[in-house]
């Protein structure tokens, strides 16, 4: 089944229509201050004709034979858009997190590539410290593949999660 572009695709995020829909898959996660771990994925990027998308992300922990061990992170926020006419936007992100943050990201997306950074971070009192990170999705081969590099708990920005999802 091929994907098709929502007729009432605002201009603004026309770069940014290919993540639309929902994607789901497998990654891996790692971080000096916890032991790696790999989890199951799903995100939803949905579209009203307004300029921008709502994003959902949920997932779950899963053990060496792919099996959920328990519910882990949950993410939902809005990347709004604003299109250059050339198939470049600059795109701003709002997320909230089930684990006491909200973020604000700017950056730009462009040829199936979105790529984002950390303006600023709030926490609750009861979050861990985490100071920001650099986000990197990439449409290939068909697929939604994404790297998160973070910068928490004293450590210096590294890579923390990565993950391969397909269109469902």
């Amino acid at each position: 089944m091929a994907f098709e572009l929502p007729s009432d695709l605002h201009p603004d995020v026309a770069p940014l229509a290919w993540l639309l829909g929902t994607w789901r898959g497998n990654g891996h996660g790692d971080y000096p201050t916890i032991e790696r771990f790999e989890f199951g994925q799903e995100l939803i990027f949905t579209h009203d004709g307004r300029p921008f998308l709502h994003y959902m992300s949920r997932a779950w922990i899963v053990d060496a034979d792919g099996e959920k061990v328990r519910d882990a992170a949950i993410e939902t926020g809005f990347l709004r858009g604003k299109a250059d006419g050339k198939g470049t936007a600059q795109v701003e992100m709002v997320l909230a997190h089930n684990t006491g943050f909200a973020e604000i990201w700017y950056g730009e997306a462009s040829g199936g590539k979105l790529d984002l950074t950390t303006d600023g971070v709030m926490r609750t009192a009861t979050a861990k410290e985490y100071a920001g990170g650099s986000r990197l999705y990439g449409n290939v081969e068909g697929d939604l593949l994404y790297a998160f590099d973070m910068n928490a708990v004293g450590q210096e920005l590294q890579p923390h999660i990565w993950a391969r999802l397909q269109r469902a």
